[in-house]
C-alpha cells in the first residue's frame, strides 16, 4: 500500500500516511504546544489534516489516557502505528520528541555560556518572582471556591512553615500532615 497524502479538502481520510507527513504533523504539534499539546494535537489531526474524525480522536485519546505515561505521547504512538506501521510510529515519535529535546539542549548550552552574566541572573530572578506570584494567585483563585473552614487553613499554614520556612523534607511533612488532613475531613463529615 503506498502512502496517501491528505489534502484536507476532499474530506476523505487516508488509510496510510507516509513517515515524513507523520513527522511533520507531530513536529507541528510539538512546536505549537508550549504548555500542553492536547489542544494542538486535536486541532492538527482532526481539523487541519482531517486524518481522524472527532470521535476517533476522542476514543484514541481515551485509550491513551488509560495507558501509563503522557497521554499525548501514547496518542502519538497509536496514531503513528495506525497510519504508518512501525516506521510511522518512529517518525511520529521522532517529530513529537525531537524538537523539545533540541530546544532544552539549546537552552542548556546558552545557560552554560551566558548563565553567569549579571543580566541573565537578574532576568532569571525576575522570572522566578513572576512564577511564584502566578502560582500564589492561581492558588488563591482556586481556594475562593472552597468552603470557609479553619482546619484546612491550619494545615496549609503548617505545611508552608514546615517546608518553606524551616526547610523540612516535603515527603516527611506530607507523611505527617496527610493523615491529619484525612482525619480532619473525616471528622467534618461525621
Amino acid at each position: 500500500m503506498s502512502p496517501v497524502e491528505s489534502s484536507g479538502e476532499t474530506g476523505e481520510r487516508p488509510r496510510r500516511i507516509g513517515p515524513l507527513q507523520l513527522f511533520l504533523a507531530f513536529s507541528q504539534i510539538s512546536l505549537s504546544g508550549f504548555g500542553g499539546t492536547l489542544f494542538w494535537s486535536r486541532h492538527v489531526l482532526v481539523e487541519r489534516r482531517r486524518w481522524m474524525t472527532e470521535r476517533e480522536y476522542v476514543e484514541m485519546l481515551a485509550v491513551g489516557q488509560l495507558l501509563p505515561g503522557p497521554n499525548v505521547l501514547n496518542l502519538t504512538f497509536m496514531i503513528g502505528k495506525q497510519f504508518g506501521g512501525y516506521t510511522g510510529t518512529a517518525a511520529a515519535v521522532a517529530g513529537f520528541m525531537s524538537w523539545p529535546f533540541l530546544i532544552v539542549i539549546g537552552m542548556g548550552v546558552l545557560y552554560q555560556a551566558y548563565g553567569t552574566l549579571p543580566l541573565v541572573q537578574q532576568a532569571l530572578t525576575g522570572m522566578s518572582a513572576v512564577v511564584a506570584g502566578l502560582l500564589f494567585s492561581n492558588g488563591l483563585r482556586m481556594t475562593s471556591v472552597l468552603p470557609r473552614r479553619w482546619r484546612p487553613w491550619v494545615l496549609v499554614v503548617t505545611a508552608f512553615a514546615a517546608v518553606g520556612l524551616m526547610r523540612w523534607p516535603l515527603a516527611a511533612v506530607l507523611g505527617v500532615l496527610g493523615p491529619l488532613a484525612l482525619l480532619a475531613a473525616w471528622k467534618e463529615r461525621g
